[in-house]
């Protein structure tokens, strides 16, 4: 068995139909870039309605047609923020208190450590974290229900250096299921990371399920300048 076995992100979704929502977090083969990716799918009528619209400091969810948004509280959030010199991405509201928590100079783990799971149960779907550093080091968190009945929150945390090529993939679902989707299991994936952000952002494109993949940010930020270029694709257009 290979425990360090590095797979390109085309390999981890082959044949998935549905991961759920997914961050990417690594450097750049060059070593010249901090890479980050946040993708989310969706089943249900609700969850597809939406988008990924630009922020000045990251992006934010919202209604592509807001007369058929149902229930906003666990679809609506800023999933991208800027932190200083770092870059945080969540699949949920957790980002603004990580932000918070970080402004106060506490920390990440703090900030998690108030916060568990979504109320959907019986998915309780993980909540999902990242934070990637100015010098392209990262953590990483996953916060998921200890029991099937969602009555107490088992928490996880990762850190990684910053290594020129390789990157960690999390999701919030092994795959699709059914009454109940199986919930991430063990560490955040390895991946190879690629030097080109637009054939990066293609091939997470392409290679998530077409039915269900609903928005796509990949943004690359300069280890050296700081300088930021970004990606986003919506299949609601």
């Amino acid at each position: 068995m290979n425990v360090y076995e590095t797979k390109t992100m085309a390999e981890r979704l082959e044949g998935n139909r549905y991961p759920g929502r997914g961050i990417v977090i690594g450097v750049t083969p060059d070593g010249k870039k901090a890479a980050v990716a946040y993708f989310i799918m969706g089943r249900s009528v609700n969850s597809r309605n939406r988008v990924f619209a630009l922020e000045p400091d990251g992006i934010r969810t919202e209604a592509h047609d807001p007369s058929k948004m149902v229930d906003p509280h666990l679809i609506i959030y800023h999933p991208v923020r800027e932190a200083g010199c770092g870059l945080i991405v969540t699949n949920g509201d957790q980002t603004d208190t990580i932000w918070q928590y970080l402004a106060r100079g506490e920390s990440w783990e703090a900030a998690l450590r108030t916060r568990q799971f979504e109320d959907d149960g019986p998915n309780w779907t993980p909540r999902i974290s990242g934070i990637q550093a100015g010098d392209g080091s990262y953590k990483m968190s996953i916060l998921k229900a200890a029991d099937p009945q969602g009555s107490a929150c088992a928490r996880f945390f990762y850190e990684y250096p910053a290594i020129a090529g390789l990157g960690h993939f999390l999701h919030t679902y092994v795959c699709d299921g059914n009454p109940v989707i199986p919930t991430f299991q063990g560490e955040p994936e390895r991946v190879e990371m690629v030097d080109d952000i637009d054939a990066f952002t293609d091939e997470i494109w392409n290679a998530l399920d077409a039915e269900n993949k609903i928005s796509l940010y990949v943004r690359y930020t300069d280890l050296e300048t700081g300088k930021a270029e970004t990606r986003l694709i919506n299949k609601n257009v």
